[in-house]
C-alpha cells in the first residue's frame, strides 16, 4: 500500500482524468456552449432579479410606507434579509482559509464556487440597509468621509455602523483572497483563446501570471496570508452582526450568547448553500467528476456539528427566556409566548428546518445523497431565514408597553424584493460559471496523483 494515506479513502477525482482532461473540462463552460439547464436556471433567476427590481424602484419612488413597517416594527424583512444573506456570505472564506490553513484536499474542488458565493451574498446584504434608509442616493452618509454638512460625522458607538466596516472589510479580503486564486486559471484561458478580443480580457485579468516556480511560491506565500487574514474576520463580521441584536435593551435580544450563536448559524446556513450551489453547478457546467459524494458528505458534516451548536443554543435561549420568569421575556423568538401566540408557525417552521430536518443527516445514505443534500440544504436555508425573521418580528411586536404592540404582515413589495435578491444572485453566480474557471485547475491537478481514481487504481495494483 501507497504511504500517503488510508486504503479506505475514496478518490476526489472520478473517472480517467489526465491533466490534460482537467484543463479541456474546467475550460469547457468557458469556451463552449452552454448546456440547456443552464439556460433554464438563467431565465428564471433573470424574471425573479427584474421583479425584484421593479419593486425596488417602486419603493425608492414612493416610499418605504409601501412595506408592512409600523412604528413599532421598523427593522422587519429588510433587516431579516441583511443578516440572512450576510450569513450565506460567511461560509465561502471559511472553507478556503480554514480548510487551507488545515491542509485539507477536499476543498479544492469546491473552494472557488464558495468564495464566489461570499462575494454575491454581501452585494445582496449590502442592498437592503441602503434601500432601508428611504433616502439611498444619500447612502454615503454611513461612511466617515466629510459631506456637505461639514462636521457631520457618523455615530461610532452605533453597532450598525460597525457592521459597515466590518462587512467591507470582508468584502476586501475576500475579493482579493478569490481573485488571486484565479490568476493561474484565467491564465489558462488567456493561452487557451482563440479570439484576439478574449485573449486581451484574460491577459488583463490574469496580471501577466507566467507559470514560473517564482509565481507559484509567492502565489502560495500571498495565499496563506490572506487565509491567516481572513479567517479571524470570519468570526468578527458576524459577531458585530449580532450586536446589533445584543447591545439593545429589548428583553430576548440583550443576551451574551448572541455572538458565538449567531457565528455558528451563519456557518449553518453558508454551508447550506454552498451544498445547494453545488447541486445547481454539477449539472449546469457539467462537472459531476470533480464536485463527488465524497465533497457533498463532508460539507454534511459541518452542517451536523454547526447544527447542533445552533440547537444548543436555542435550548439555552428558550430556558433563559422561561427562567427569569419575567413576563416580558416571556415574547421573545424563543419562548412559550412565542410557540403559542400568533407567530407560533414562525416558531415551529423553525424548529421543524433547523433542528428537526438537519438530523437526517446522520443517516449515511442520506449523507451521500445529491438529491437529499440538495433537498436538506434549501430546507436549512428557509429554517435559518425564520430564524432571523423570528428574532426580528417576535421580539418587536410585543413590547413593554400592550398600547404599541403590532403584528407585522409584508407586502408584496416586501416578497419581490427578497425574491429579486434570490434571483440576482443566482443570475451573477450562473454568468460566472461561464466566464470564470469554476474550479482551480491547478489546484486538482496537485492532488489527482494520490485522490485520483486512476492514480489509485496503478497504485494499488503496484504495491500490493
Amino acid at each position: 500500500m501507497s504511504h500517503y494515506e488510508a486504503p479506505i479513502r475514496e478518490p476526489l477525482v472520478l473517472g480517467e482524468k489526465s491533466y490534460h482532461d482537467i484543463t479541456e473540462d474546467i475550460a469547457k463552460p468557458i469556451e463552449g456552449k452552454a448546456n440547456k439547464n443552464w439556460y433554464m436556471a438563467f431565465y428564471i433567476s433573470l424574471a425573479a432579479m427584474l421583479w425584484g427590481f421593479g419593486c425596488i424602484f417602486y419603493t425608492i419612488g414612493t416610499g418605504i410606507g409601501v412595506w408592512g413597517l409600523s412604528k413599532n416594527i421598523g427593522w422587519a424583512w429588510d433587516i431579516t434579509n441583511f443578516v440572512w444573506w450576510v450569513g450565506i456570505g460567511h461560509a465561502g472564506t471559511l472553507i478556503s482559509a480554514v480548510l487551507l490553513l488545515f491542509r485539507q484536499k477536499w476543498r479544492m474542488a469546491i473552494n472557488r464556487s464558495a468564495e464566489a458565493m461570499t462575494i454575491f451574498a454581501v452585494f445582496q446584504a449590502g442592498l437592503f440597509p441602503i434601500i432601508h434608509m428611504g433616502r439611498p442616493w444619500n447612502g454615503y452618509w454611513v461612511l466617515p468621509i466629510p459631506n456637505q454638512f461639514g462636521s457631520l460625522w457618523v455615530n461610532f458607538n452605533s453597532p450598525l455602523l460597525w457592521d459597515v466596516f466590518a462587512i467591507s472589510t470582508y468584502l476586501s479580503v475576500s475579493l482579493v483572497f478569490w481573485w488571486t486564486g484565479l490568476l493561474p486559471d484565467f491564465a489558462m484561458i488567456r493561452d487557451r483563446a482563440v479570439k484576439p478580443f478574449q485573449k486581451k480580457i484574460y491577459s488583463l485579468l490574469s496580471f501577466g501570471w507566467s507559470g514560473r516556480a517564482k509565481d507559484w511560491q509567492r502565489f502560495e506565500e500571498v495565499s496563506l496570508v490572506l487565509a491567516g487574514l481572513a479567517t479571524p474576520l470570519v468570526l468578527s463580521v458576524h459577531t458585530i452582526v449580532s450586536m446589533d441584536f445584543a447591545t439593545s435593551i429589548n428583553p430576548g435580544w440583550h443576551s451574551t450568547i448572541f455572538p458565538p450563536y449567531f457565528v455558528a448559524g451563519a456557518i449553518f446556513s453558508g454551508f447550506a448553500m454552498v451544498q445547494t450551489l453545488l447541486g445547481v453547478m454539477r449539472k449546469v457546467t457539467n462537472l459531476e467528476a470533480y464536485i463527488t459524494r465524497l465533497h457533498i458528505e463532508y460539507m454534511n458534516v459541518v452542517i451536523i456539528l454547526t447544527g447542533g451548536i445552533v440547537a444548543v443554543a436555542y435550548a439555552s435561549e428558550f430556558f433563559i427566556a422561561w427562567y427569569t420568569g419575567s413576563p416580558y421575556e416571556d415574547y421573545t423568538y424563543m419562548s412559550l409566548g412565542a410557540a403559542t401566540g400568533p407567530y407560533g408557525w414562525a416558531f415551529w417552521s423553525l424548529i421543524l428546518f433547523n433542528i428537526a430536518i438537519p438530523q437526517l443527516l446522520w443517516i449515511r445514505k442520506i449523507r451521500r445523497s445529491f438529491i437529499w443534500s440538495f433537498l436538506i440544504s434549501i430546507a436549512i436555508n428557509i429554517g435559518m431565514w425564520f430564524e432571523r425573521f423570528d428574532i426580528i418580528a417576535i421580539v418587536l411586536s410585543k413590547g413593554h408597553l400592550p398600547s404599541t404592540w403590532w403584528r407585522f404582515e409584508p407586502t408584496f413589495v416586501d416578497v419581490g424584493i427578497f425574491i429579486g435578491t434570490i434571483g440576482f444572485f443566482f443570475v451573477l453566480f450562473l454568468l460566472y460559471a461561464r466566464t470564470f474557471p469554476v474550479i482551480a485547475q491547478a489546484e486538482v491537478k496537485t492532488i489527482l496523483k494520490s485522490s485520483g481514481e486512476n492514480y489509485k487504481k496503478l497504485r494499488d495494483g503496484n504495491h500490493e
